[in-house]
């Protein structure tokens, strides 16, 4: 059987890599052998069917994963998709610690990446949850209530950089942190821009 080859674009990720190298070559072939394309995205190996993204490889200080990026569309028959936290809504990740569970997963995750491109080809989207139910941080809501044209500002800016300030906002367990994130970002917000830009 010829083995796929993938994109020498993206060979040096798994060379430079240290540790869980020998884990992400497995992850790598049983990609491959899906038939899917190789690129570098964020960092990491990307894999797309048709120019979507279908699933990434990455590594932690404590696990390499699989992040499938509609994994909450996927049906999770054999329960190894893991949400990495509340504010993930779309993506799922396969943990590992070890190569030879990536060796005995090997048709398990073959079956769960054909999953995930037929999601992608048949145009699922994922429903997201809307800005409105998102928890405001009780310190952007005071800023609310004294300045207007703060709050004006805020709600102008496009659905995903509110997503992104409310959750920047409301992380920190103290009062003084999430209050100094809101100060901090104030002339942004008022100039248009979102928290990465």
């Amino acid at each position: 059987m010829t083995k796929y080859s993938g994109n020498s674009k993206v060979d040096f990720y798994f060379e430079k890599a240290e540790k869980w190298r020998s884990e992400i070559e497995e992850m790598r072939d049983i990609v491959l052998d899906c038939h899917l394309s190789e690129e570098l995205k964020w960092g990491c190996p990307c894999y797309t069917f048709e120019n979507a993204n279908i699933v990434l490889i990455h590594t932690f200080k404590e696990y390499c994963a699989f992040l499938f990026f509609k994994g909450a569309l996927m049906k999770d028959p054999d329960e190894i998709l893991i949400q990495q936290s509340d504010n993930v809504q779309a993506a799922r990740q396969v943990r590992f610690t070890n190569a030879e569970d990536i060796v005995a997963k090997k048709e398990i995750l073959k079956k769960y990446i054909f999953e995930a491109a037929e999601i992608e080809k048949s145009g699922q989207k994922v429903e997201l949850k809307k800005v409105s139910e998102f928890e405001i941080a009780e310190e952007l809501q005071n800023k609310f209530d004294a300045d207007l044209n703060f709050k004006e500002a805020f709600y102008a800016l496009t659905p995903g950089r509110q997503r992104a300030y409310l959750l920047h906002f409301s992380q920190p367990k103290q009062s003084k942190t999430r209050e100094a994130r809101v100060e901090k970002n104030i002339p942004r917000i008022l100039d248009g821009k979102g928290l990465n830009d």
